[in-house]
């Protein structure tokens, strides 16, 4: 049997998951303000790898609404989450192709108030590991 906590605690992991499903599937149809409805107003989100940053889910939304190469597809990997920390690994598939992204998302009341947001484009694997992989 649950004690409260553990119930209180499934039912809001429940929740994100649930939002995060519909996060995804707005992403993926392009409808911009269903994709931005997970996110606190006061929002941050990072890009580590180009070193900027994002503040307000507005930003983000614009942000990403005038992104000059429309995703051509949409595909999650996984999603896996605990509390308030929940990361996603997916594809975005622009015209050129494939870039593999990973979403770490920390939420507040039910809400994204900071996301770290990776892009890596796929690579040739070396022939030098080729004995130890598939």
């Amino acid at each position: 049997m649950e004690t409260g906590t553990t119930a209180a605690k499934t039912a809001e992991e429940q929740q994100i998951r649930a939002a995060l499903n519909r996060h995804w599937t707005a992403s993926a149809t392009g409808d911009l303000e269903a994709e931005h409805d997970i996110y606190q107003t006061d929002m941050i989100c990072d890009y580590p790898q180009s070193g900027e940053r994002i503040h307000g889910r507005r930003n983000l939304q614009a942000l990403r609404g005038h992104h000059p190469a429309k995703p051509a597809g949409f595909e999650v990997l996984r999603l896996l989450g605990c509390g308030a920390l929940w990361v996603t690994e997916y594809i975005i598939t622009y015209t050129d192709g494939p870039v593999y992204t990973l979403s770490i998302m920390e939420f507040r009341d039910g809400k994204v108030a900071h996301e770290t947001q990776y892009f890596a484009e796929p690579f040739k694997a070396p022939a030098w590991r080729a004995q130890w992989v598939e």
